[in-house]
């Protein structure tokens, strides 16, 4: 095959990007209710609360995480687009609190459309920030696919009495945010005009292992990571599962440079606006909060941050958990 890879554009070979591309979450809900997985007393965290990895108890001090995540181009740049996905898949064993051990990679791949030097470049940017993440990249699998998919699979392991999860949020505790939102607005700009915003990209692409191991330290029990249900959907999955209700300060919540004045100007992904749905049942706000600022806590997010149910140092408090049911912005 003979292409001038500059100028391909990979995200117009997606319908979707990146973690936008996601079932929406009420349809894989019904997609999968009354499945529980594999009922064991070795299964830590299965399926039931939607938690960002499963675990399971293999010796008294030791719990094996595994998770799996892959998605469609966000960027242009095959390279960059390597970085992310790989990111955004260790980033589920750090949200449980855990250790990333080894991966392997998982590709699709329109072979008769696009050159294998670009396969390579994504390969090649998974490589580097597993490397980061010291988490050997150990194999992995391909198909000849006409929509380009790229993620991995990790396996991780964590202390069983520090595990982090879904279901254990309490009460009267501050909720923090570890990376700002709205990458999902900034990667629909760029899909749609194929402006680059170096700044979404850097962020995108950041281990959230620090932010991680200070949780841990600080004997942090409850947290998950932002990324295709938006803020306000992984919020919420957190609240139901533990039985409780939180409360977000907008003028609090961090926004990704250029996020709301894109927003105004008309860069909506879908998946965003079909969160926002899918949480607005079970959502209140202040007549102060507009229309743009539910979508932005809304928007699906690519490699997103922690949402730690705790206070990290050097990461904002964004609102609290409370008693109650559902989500209240003010």
């Amino acid at each position: 095959m003979t292409v001038d890879v500059d100028k391909i554009r990979l995200t117009g070979f997606a319908h979707g990007g990146g973690c936008a591309c996601k079932i929406p979450a009420g349809e894989l809900e019904a997609a999968v209710q009354g499945l529980v997985g594999q009922v064991a007393p070795n299964v830590l965290v299965g399926l039931d609360d939607g938690d960002d990895a499963a675990a399971v108890l293999v010796r008294d001090d030791l719990a094996v995480l595994s998770t799996a995540d892959f998605f469609t181009p966000v960027v242009d740049d095959a390279y960059d687009w390597g970085r992310i996905a790989a990111a955004n898949a260790l980033s589920d064993i750090y949200a449980m609190g855990g250790t990333p051990i080894t991966a392997i990679n998982l590709v699709g791949w329109p072979r008769e459309k696009l050159p294998m030097e670009l396969l390579t470049e994504v390969l090649r940017g998974g490589l580097d920030v597993a490397a980061e993440a010291n988490c050997p990249v150990t194999g992995g699998h391909s198909v000849d696919d006409p929509e380009p998919k790229y993620g991995m699979a990790v396996t991780g392991i964590a202390d069983p009495q520090k595990l982090m999860g879904n279901d254990a949020a309490v009460a009267g505790l501050p909720l923090t945010l570890t990376k700002p939102i709205g990458v999902g607005v900034m990667n629909n700009r760029h899909k749609q005009t194929g402006e680059r915003f170096e700044h979404a990209i850097t962020q995108m692409a950041e281990l959230n292992r620090d932010a991680a191991q200070a949780a841990v330290a600080a004997g942090v029990r409850a947290a998950t990571d932002v990324t295709g249900f938006g803020l306000l959907g992984h919020l919420f999955k957190m609240c139901r599962a533990s039985g409780v209700a939180a409360t977000l300060d907008m003028s609090a919540v961090p926004l990704v440079e250029g996020a709301r004045s894109s927003l105004e100007e008309g860069f909506v992904p879908g998946g965003s606006r079909r969160n926002l749905d899918w949480v607005r049942p079970h959502l209140t706000a202040d007549n102060s909060i507009t229309e743009d600022d539910l979508i932005l806590l809304a928007d699906a997010q690519t490699s997103g941050g922690l949402l730690i149910v705790g206070e990290i140092p050097g990461h904002p408090v964004i609102g609290e958990i409370t008693v109650g049911a559902g989500v209240h912005v003010r």
